[in-house]
């Protein structure tokens, strides 16, 4: 499982260390070539609750070995693409896997561990998270630079298909323990944990995407990294990421509030500071490398959010975080493109940062308030 989310999440942002390899290609603009990060969090967002409730008494093993398959037709697609209409549609796919697979897909490492476990199994599976981008960015733009774009995707599709074979033979039968359904979900929304969550979950996404999309264009113009310089670059920022998803993991659930806090503040100075700071090498990695810890942080974060809102319902807050997620990703990539395509990339982070210092005000205002809220309605 922690493979599948590894391959998902690297194919999700793979086009941000690509996006001018990518551009050019085609000869779109950076932000046009934006819309593969908009398009695959449009259709998650809608995908989550969608498929969620129509699969809801489905075998989940058999939905995430579906699921898999999907994303490795939809990587080979993106590496055949001979327009950039058949790279959309690839993407269109893609964010179907993403919103159905995170919302069925969230909830079930603890059902493949003893009990003592589970926490550890959670940490476990979104470490995966981070290593896309410590792992699977930087070694996509090093395949890109070697054989062309295109054979990151391929890469991506063979890996797709071997955890789909792994899933096949080591996964248990996993069926639907609890069915989410319409009354579950506004049941959910109608909570003020749940409202506070989205809230936060808005603004440091929406900063976070809005600049870290076009952070490439960025490196490229402002700090004046060449293609080696931009995947180490890329590569550090991954490896921070993977360290703030380890120190969040175990904290976040006793500690909410303040681990929030301090991501939301680091990566607000980490985006304000760059144009400032980051314009040769080595600052530029000193604040990519405090953005990566930052970041590390935010979806478990966000998730335990919404599950400590409504334990009693935890697929539904599953679902709820995935729609939020990966809307507020679409509209961060989008309204970053439109800012790069009338400004600079630079423009961007401080914007981003200012957002950012938003989300932190956020959490400290509603943070201490974060308990389970009334439950209106009964699971089956």
């Amino acid at each position: 499982m922690t493979t599948g989310v590894f391959a998902i999440v690297t194919t999700e942002i793979l086009p941000i260390g690509l996006l001018t390899p990518i551009g050019a290609d085609f000869r779109i603009s950076d932000g046009t070539a934006g819309l593969m990060m908009t398009l695959p969090g449009l259709v998650a967002a809608v995908a989550a609750p969608v498929v969620t409730l129509a699969t809801r008494r489905a075998d989940r093993r058999t939905m995430l070995c579906a699921l898999l398959l999907l994303l490795a037709l939809a990587d080979l697609l993106n590496a055949l693409a001979p327009a950039y209409w058949a790279v959309l549609t690839a993407r269109i796919a893609l964010g179907l896997v993403i919103g159905a697979f995170w919302s069925i897909g969230s909830g079930l490492a603890p059902r493949l561990v003893p009990e003592h476990r589970q926490s550890r199994a959670n940490t476990v599976v979104f470490t995966a998270v981070p290593l896309g981008s410590v792992l699977g960015v930087p070694t996509g733009v090093f395949l890109g630079s070697l054989a062309g774009w295109r054979s990151a995707f391929l890469a991506m599709a063979a890996l797709a298909l071997l955890t789909l074979a792994a899933l096949l033979r080591s996964l248990p039968p996993l069926p639907a323990l609890t069915t989410t359904d319409l009354r579950t979900l506004r049941g959910l929304l109608a909570g003020r944990g749940t409202r506070s969550g989205l809230a936060v979950t808005f603004l440091i996404v929406l900063a976070h995407f809005g600049s870290y999309t076009y952070v490439t264009p960025f490196l490229t113009t402002t700090s004046h990294a060449d293609p080696g310089l931009v995947t180490g670059l890329l590569f550090g920022y991954g490896a921070a990421g993977l360290l703030g998803n380890v120190l969040a993991g175990g904290r976040a659930a006793r500690a909410l509030r303040p681990v929030f806090g301090a991501a939301s503040g680091l990566l607000a100075a980490a985006t304000l500071l760059l144009p400032l700071l980051g314009t040769g090498g080595p600052g530029a990695a000193v604040l990519l490398t405090l953005w990566g810890v930052a970041y590390g942080a935010v979806p478990v974060c966000s998730l335990t959010w919404f599950l400590a809102a409504a334990p009693h319902a935890p697929e539904a807050a599953g679902v709820v975080f995935t729609s939020s997620f990966q809307a507020t990703l679409s509209i961060g990539a989008l309204t970053g493109g439109l800012v790069v395509d009338h400004s600079s990339p630079a423009t961007v982070m401080v914007l981003g940062g200012a957002v950012a210092l938003l989300a932190a005000a956020t959490v400290a205002r509603y943070g201490h308030r974060v308990r389970p809220d009334p439950a209106p309605f009964a699971q089956d």
